[in-house]
C-alpha cells in the first residue's frame, strides 16, 4: 500500500463514531470489566467520590437489621428479559392464577398460560418480531399512495393538511437517515478494506497470524509503511476500537436499511392484529424472553440483581419480582403495545413500570395516555427513560410523555436522565436528553456494568438503565414504607435528591466546544437521585402519617 494512500485513510476514522451506547462484548464474569465500573450506582458522592446513588450506605447505615415489609411488583417493559439468569435467581414475577403449560387462560385475563408476564411481539404459534421499522416509517408508509402524487399543499384537501405536512416532514427524514445511514454502509465496507491491509502490513513485519495491542507498541522499523500501520492501529485502538464492536455497527447498520428503514418491510403481519383498534387486544404469547432479551436483561439487573451472592453485580432492591412484558422491538414500538402493556401491569398488581425505551412521534398517544392515567388511578409508579439524542425534550418531544394530547399531566410519572461516574463538567452524560420541565432527576447511566443472556455480564450506557436505577431505589423504599401511595413516593424521590444545583456541566450534544451550564437546568430537580435520603424522608413521612392516624383516632 502507497505511503500517501495511508496517510489520506488515517483520517477515515473521521466517519465512525464507535457508539457510547453500545455494550460492550459480554463477559461470563462481571470481574472482566474495571473495577471502578462494578456497581458504580450503589456508590455514594461524598463517601465514595463516586456520583452513585447512595445504595450501600442505606444498606450499612439505615437498613441493618431490618425486615422489608413488602414484596414490590416492577413491570420491565422492554425487549425481553433472560429469566433464567443466574442472578435473578428467586426474583422473577410468577402468575399463581395461571396453571403453567396446561393451554388454558386460568385466570381469564386473555393470555393463556402467561406464567411471567407476556410477550405482545409474537403470535400463538411462538413466532416473534426481532426488528420493526421507526414509527416515522410506518407513517410514511401510511400516507404516502394519498400523498406521493401531490405537487404543493395547494391541492390538499382542507381536512387532509395537518396530515400532508406530517407526511412531508417524515418524508424528508426518512431521506436523510436513510441516505446517512448508505453511506455509512459504504464508510464501513471502506474502513474494513484499510483495517484488512493496515493490518496484514502489521502481520507480515511480525511474521504471525495474529497480534496484540502490547505487540504493536513493541514494533519498531525503518519502513515508513510499517511504521505509518502501527501508528493507525494503535489509535483505532486509543479511541476505543475494537472488532466486536465493529461487527456490532455494521449488524445495526444492515438493519437500518434493511428493516427499520425499510418502507416494503412490516413484520406486524405475523401477528395479524389490527394496530389501530385498542379492543384488539388478545395476542402475542407466553415467550417473555423473545430473540434479543439483551436490553432488559441488564435493565432488570441494575433494579434488583442479587446482592451479595459474590457473583457479578448487586442490584439495588432486594425485595423485588420482575413482571416481564416483551413490547419494545430492535426498532420503534406501537403505541397499542405499551398500552396494553401497562395495562397488563396495572391489572396483575405490578408497582412499579419501568419503560426504558422512546421515540420521536406517537401516532395513537391516547392509547397510552388512557393507559397511564388507568396507572395513576392504580396507584402505579411509572418511571421513564428520558432518551439519548442529547437534546432538550422540553422543546422535542421524546414518547411516551407524561403530558397528555388534552394537556393535562400524570402525577405518577418520572423521567430520567442520566449522569456519569465523577460529579466534574462531564457529570451529564453526553448522550442524555434533558430539560427543566420534563426531566425529573438524573441517575447513574454510563458505563454500567449489568446482566446479559446467558449467565454474562456486560457493560452498558445510556437513559435506558438511568431509569432502572429510580425504579431500583423506588423499589428498594417501597419495600419498607408500603404505606406509602406512588404519588407520596415520587415527590420522596424528587425532594431527596443528592442537590448539585451550583454544579457546572457541559450541556449534552457530545460538540466539544459546548459551553457549561448549571446542572440546574436540566432537570426540574437539579440533582441525583439518592437511595439514602429517600429512606429517611420515607421514615418521616410514615411516622408524621402514623402519628396523625393516632392523633384521629384519640380524638
Amino acid at each position: 500500500m502507497k505511503d500517501r494512500v495511508l496517510v489520506k485513510l488515517l483520517l477515515l476514522n473521521l466517519l465512525f463514531s464507535f457508539s457510547a451506547l453500545a455494550q460492550h462484548k459480554p463477559e461470563s464474569s462481571a470481574n472482566a470489566f474495571p473495577e471502578k465500573n462494578i456497581n458504580w450506582y450503589n456508590a455514594d458522592l461524598k463517601g465514595d467520590k463516586i456520583a452513585g446513588v447512595s445504595v450501600n450506605k442505606a444498606y450499612n447505615l439505615l437498613l441493618q437489621g431490618k425486615k422489608t415489609r413488602k414484596t414490590v411488583i416492577v413491570a420491565i417493559i422492554d425487549s425481553g428479559v433472560d429469566i433464567d439468569h443466574e442472578d435473578l435467581k428467586g426474583r422473577i414475577w410468577v402468575n399463581e392464577k395461571e396453571i403453567p403449560a396446561n393451554g388454558i387462560d386460568d385466570d381469564g385475563n386473555g393470555y393463556v398460560d402467561d406464567i411471567h408476564g407476556w410477550g405482545f411481539l409474537g403470535n400463538d404459534k411462538g413466532k416473534n418480531i426481532e426488528t420493526e421499522t421507526y414509527e416515522y416509517v410506518r407513517i410514511l408508509r401510511k400516507y404516502d399512495p394519498v400523498f406521493k402524487d401531490i405537487k404543493s399543499e395547494a391541492d390538499v384537501p382542507a381536512d387532509q393538511i395537518k396530515d400532508y405536512k406530517l407526511y412531508i416532514k417524515v418524508k424528508a427524514k426518512h431521506e436523510e437517515e436513510e441516505a446517512e445511514q448508505t453511506k455509512l454502509s459504504e464508510s464501513l465496507k471502506k474502513f474494513e478494506k484499510v483495517l484488512h491491509d493496515v493490518e496484514q502490513i502489521v502481520l507480515d513485519h511480525l511474521g504471525t497470524r495474529t497480534y496484540t495491542v502490547d505487540d504493536l507498541k513493541e514494533i519498531t522499523s525503518s519502513s515508513r509503511r510499517v511504521l505509518y500501520a502501527r501508528d493507525w492501529l494503535l489509535d483505532r485502538y486509543k479511541q476505543g476500537f475494537s472488532k466486536y464492536e465493529l461487527e456490532n455497527m455494521k449488524k445495526r447498520n444492515e438493519a437500518q436499511l434493511k428493516e427499520n428503514l425499510n418502507l416494503s418491510y412490516n413484520p406486524r403481519v405475523l401477528i395479524g392484529d389490527d394496530i389501530e383498534n385498542i379492543n384488539d387486544s388478545v395476542y402475542g404469547n407466553n415467550d417473555v424472553k423473545g430473540p434479543r432479551a439483551d436490553h432488559g436483561t441488564p435493565v432488570s439487573g441494575v433494579i434488583g440483581a442479587i446482592r451479595g451472592n459474590g457473583k457479578g453485580i448487586d442490584g439495588i432492591a432486594e425485595d423485588v419480582r420482575f413482571m416481564v412484558l416483551r413490547a419494545v422491538p430492535n426498532g420503534d414500538e406501537y403505541d397499542k403495545d405499551i398500552a396494553l402493556a401497562i395495562r397488563y401491569a396495572v391489572n396483575n398488581g405490578a408497582n412499579v413500570i419501568n419503560m426504558s425505551f422512546g421515540k420521536e412521534y406517537s401516532p395513537q398517544k391516547k392509547f397510552v395516555d388512557d393507559a397511564i392515567r388507568y396507572a395513576e388511578a392504580h396507584n402505579v409508579l411509572l418511571v421513564h427513560a428520558a432518551g439519548n439524542s442529547g437534546y432538550n425534550i422540553d422543546d422535542i418531544i421524546h414518547y411516551p410523555s407524561r403530558t397528555c394530547v388534552d394537556g393535562d399531566s400524570v402525577r405518577n410519572w418520572l423521567e430520567v436522565g442520566a449522569n456519569s461516574i465523577k460529579a466534574n463538567k462531564k457529570l451529564c452524560a453526553s448522550f442524555s436528553n434533558y430539560g427543566k420541565k420534563n426531566v425529573a432527576l438524573f441517575a447513574p447511566g454510563v458505563d454500567i456494568v449489568s446482566l446479559t443472556e446467558g449467565n454474562k455480564y456486560a457493560m452498558v450506557s445510556g437513559t435506558s438503565f438511568a431509569g432502572p436505577v429510580v425504579s431500583g431505589v423506588a423499589a428498594l423504599v417501597w419495600s419498607y414504607y408500603p404505606e406509602l401511595t406512588a404519588i407520596e413516593l415520587r415527590n420522596i424521590l424528587l425532594n431527596s435528591c443528592t442537590n448539585l444545583n451550583k454544579k457546572k456541566v457541559l450541556i449534552p450534544g457530545g460538540k466539544p466546544d459546548a459551553s457549561r451550564v448549571p446542572f440546574s437546568s436540566l432537570s426540574s430537580t437539579g440533582g441525583i437521585v439518592n437511595a439514602y435520603q429517600a429512606l429517611l424522608m420515607a421514615e418521616k413521612m410514615v411516622s408524621e402519617k402514623r402519628k396523625a392516624y393516632i392523633e384521629t383516632l384519640d380524638n
